[in-house]
């Protein structure tokens, strides 16, 4: 049976994946942060400090678009880079008291927007969720 255009799971996926990205783009509007940036200010809200790298890692995005941000979220005065004493290519990033405050609004935006993508969906069904989309991600992978 040949598949139709609805039937590939990748298609179902990027279709989601637009739609969530387009309805929090439009609540973080307001804040002037687009989604990528506020993934950093989440993960800084979350624990204040971390290097570029470590940004690198958790997001899965490459060096140079992790500094990209990082640079424009420095010029809207949300964060600051500092590079490390101990090693000087080794930049972290703080937030600065404003990337604080933005955190105290930002943060409650972001808990709703979740609450509204897993409404009525079960604990056991989100972790049977993260299952599957781990398995494609592995599928993906791997070399096979």
């Amino acid at each position: 049976m040949k598949l139709t255009f609805q039937d590939y799971i990748s298609i179902n996926i990027h279709k989601t994946d637009l739609l969530l990205t387009g309805f929090i783009k439009s609540k973080l509007e307001p804040f002037n942060l687009a989604p990528e940036q506020n993934l950093i200010m989440m993960l800084l809200w979350e624990k204040d400090g971390l290097t570029q790298n470590q940004l690198v890692e958790k997001l899965a995005k490459d060096k140079t678009n992790i500094a990209r941000m990082a640079s424009n979220l420095e010029k809207k005065g949300f964060i600051k880079r500092v590079h490390c004493q101990d090693d000087r290519r080794a930049v972290k990033l703080y937030l600065t008291s404003r990337g604080k405050e933005l955190g105290d609004e930002v943060i409650p935006v972001a808990e709703a927007f979740n609450d509204k993508v897993v409404k009525g969906i079960s604990h056991e069904e989100l972790l049977e969720l993260e299952r599957l989309l781990a398995k494609i991600k592995e599928n993906v992978l791997s070399p096979n």
